[in-house]
């Protein structure tokens, strides 16, 4: 899966609800980070559709590298060398 632009260099602390639909955007250019504004319109990549299993927080990945999306897996970390 080709990996969208970097919006960021940390996740976004979200606060989600049970049974409530989340779209993430994977293409790194939604002025909504994390979530989809479809500013992927043109491109190849589509938002990935999360549903919420239980209310709490949920750390959303924001520099777009991870292989967990869409979720953070510490991708950010290599490329802030931390």
């Amino acid at each position: 899966m080709t990996k969208g632009e970097t919006a960021g260099t940390a996740p976004i602390a979200v606060d989600v609800e049970a049974g409530k639909s989340y779209f993430w955007c994977a293409c790194g250019r939604s002025k909504s980070q994390p979530f989809c504004d479809g500013s992927h319109k043109g491109t190849d990549f589509t938002p990935v559709k999360w549903t919420a299993e239980a209310s709490g927080k949920k750390f959303f990945c924001t520099c777009k590298q991870t292989d967990n999306a869409p979720f953070c897996d510490g991708s950010h970390n290599s490329l802030t060398g931390g």
